[in-house]
């Protein structure tokens, strides 16, 4: 499903292309931050069932939770036009926070199952792997927004982040 709507997505950018090119122009993606919000939700969803956590409530709410991690991105990009003097980090901060609740119950449900030596070890390489990348998203955009080297040009951020996400995604699929 997250591979489907990461392909549906890059379909709709190449259709609607002159509005991708002109909001990397004014540093903001809103493509991105839609579709990483429906495509990472299914993805720490299928994370967390990997590691017993099967509760409907629970599943919604890491949903949720994700989904309004990566509007928290759109929102730092709205919030910090390039012709900013300063950056705001609240959007980013409470961005991060929202981020790490999804994570703490895929932490409880590994920890509370108790029975490590039944799960395969592929499995443990996606946690780690998909816990690398997922925190590098956030890594990027810091860098990016405190203009960091090559981060400060916008497009090369934007180069990072469709490379975390393909990698994020192959990993997982």
């Amino acid at each position: 499903v997250f591979l489907l709507l990461s392909a549906a997505a890059h379909l709709l950018v190449l259709l609607f292309w002159e509005v991708y090119t002109t909001d990397l122009l004014e540093e903001t993606n809103r493509a991105r931050w839609y579709e990483y919000a429906l495509s990472s939700s299914v993805m720490i969803c299928a994370i967390a069932t990997l590691f017993g956590c099967y509760d409907l409530g629970s599943l919604l709410l890491i949903f949720v939770s994700n989904a309004s991690m990566n509007f928290f991105g759109l929102l730092m990009e709205r919030m910090n036009p390039p012709s900013r003097s300063r950056v705001d980090w609240t959007p980013f901060l409470v961005g991060c926070l929202a981020g790490a609740a999804p994570w703490a119950v895929v932490l409880s449900c590994f920890l509370g199952g108790g029975n490590y030596d039944r799960i395969p070890g592929f499995v443990y390489g996606i946690l780690f792997g998909y816990f690398l990348f997922f925190n590098t998203f956030p890594v990027n955009m810091a860098l990016q927004y405190a203009r960091v080297g090559k981060w400060a040009d916008y497009r090369f951020g934007e180069l990072v982040y469709i490379a975390l996400s393909l990698f994020s995604k192959s990993l997982l699929g």
